[in-house]
Formats: structure tokens, sequence, C-alpha cells
């Protein structure tokens, strides 16, 4: 499998009352096609900084970001925006969604500016609720956003992730703001959508979350400190689960989590 995401010498500099404060330093790395990577660290070590610099939601100071073998920091900004919308998805932490749609409306959202996608709004709407009901939402379709659960409404923000069919998620702590049933919910859900070949990309500082994933990086002070590797996580008991948390869990402290 190719690399989706080729990432190499990433600088990220902000200049703070005419200080300058380096956040991310000569970061290199690859996502291969199909892999679902954590990033964790300590808060303030460059997670999310990182996260928005490869997806093109911020700008970077020095280095280069090859999505599908394009340097997308290169582009025009129109042409990163289509990038986004249409290879890309993205869920966060707080669940933004348009208070005046419904929660199936705000779905299929992307879908409808999308340029690539040139499918009839009803067949954007089977889409959409095709996607809903994979995820177990299907019955709050026609729901305001004010009337459904945060569990809910995070599956709804990962199909609005999902609805242009990106070769790529990119979430940042999207089990941050839920009780831990929800973010066990969640969670299984991503890993379906990375089992059906999606590739993902998260920040967490939840270890359990982590340990769901193929592979961890730990940032610290804007550098890549060092990688674990996990195998696919399958369907297994309680007692490989928490032996599985338990080791990812040791090398995190070992880094200096």
């Amino acid at each position: 499998m190719g690399n989706v995401l080729e990432v190499k010498d990433l600088c990220k500099t902000y200049i703070i009352n005419k200080r300058q404060n380096n956040v991310l330093k000569n970061v290199n790395f690859c996502i291969t096609e199909g892999e679902m990577v954590a990033v964790m660290g300590p808060s303030g070590s460059g997670k999310s900084t990182l996260l928005y610099a490869v997806s093109g939601m911020d700008g970077i100071t020095a280095g280069n970001v090859m999505f599908e073998g394009k340097e997308i920091h290169s582009l025009p900004q129109k042409k990163l925006a289509q990038l986004r919308l249409e290879e890309m998805g993205f869920v966060f932490q707080k669940m933004y969604m348009l208070k005046n749609l419904t929660v199936l409306d705000n779905i299929i959202l992307p879908a409808r500016q999308s340029q690539k996608n040139q499918r009839s709004r009803r067949e954007q709407v089977l889409r959409g609720q095709e996607l809903m009901r994979k995820l177990g939402i299907v019955d709050i379709a026609e729901n305001d956003i004010n009337e459904v659960s945060g569990g809910q409404l995070q599956r709804a923000c990962i199909c609005r992730s999902m609805i242009n069919k990106p070769k790529m998620i990119f979430a940042d702590e999207p089990t941050g703001a839920l009780n831990r049933t929800a973010s066990n919910e969640v969670m299984e859900e991503l890993k379906k959508i990375n089992e059906e070949g999606t590739t993902i990309m998260l920040v967490t500082h939840d270890v359990k979350v982590a340990a769901k994933c193929t592979r961890v990086m730990y940032i610290v002070d804007g550098n890549i400190k060092g990688e674990y590797h996990l195998d696919r996580y399958d369907a297994l008991d309680e007692k490989a689960a928490k032996e599985r948390e338990r080791t990812l869990n040791n090398w995190l402290l070992e880094m200096g989590w």
C-alpha cells in the first residue's frame, strides 16, 4: 500500500510579542493507506497544531506536506479548500453543526458544496441515510441538533466526514467531550470505517482511544519523540483489550507521559 500522507521537515513558528515560538520542529513521518494513527503528547506539545498543518487547515513555516502525491501547501487557497472538502474528512471535539438545519441536512451539506459530487439531492439524501443507518442513528435524521445526545451528534459528525468518500479522516479529540460509553461507541464506528479502508489520523489524550489504533506517535515540544506500533485491533476479549492498553500505557510512561 502507498502513502496517503508524507510529511518532510515540517516546521511551524508563531511570533508572539516579537518572540519566536517554534511549535513544530522538523517533523517527519508517513501514513500509509489503511492505517489508523493516534497522536499523543502532553498539553502544549503541538498535537492539534500538527493535525491542522498536515491537513491544510493551517499554514506552515517550512517543509513539505504531500497528500496523495500533491504538495498541499503550494496549492492556491481555492484548490486547497476543494481538496479538504472532497478528499479529506474532519471530526472535532466540538461538534460544529448548523442550528437551522436538521441532522441529516448537516450531514449532506458537504456533498451539496462539492464540485466532484454531482449526485442529485435525492441521491445525496440516500447516501446520508445509508451512513446514518450504518452508525445506528438513522432515527434522528429529521431531528434538530439540540434534540439529540452528544454521542449521537458525534456519530452524525462522522457521517458528515464520510459523505464525500474521503481518502483520509482527521479527528481532533473526537471523544474528548463524551462520556465513556459514548466514547467507546464513537471509537467503534471509527474503527469500522478504518477497517473498510479509510485512513485515519486522530489526536487524543485517552489511552483507551489510542489503544484501538494501529500506531501511536508521541510528540513533545514539537518533535515526534517515538512511535509505538500495534497489531490491528480486532474483536478482543476484555482481558486482551486491557493488556493492550497496559502495554501502550507503559510505553507512554517511558516516553515521559
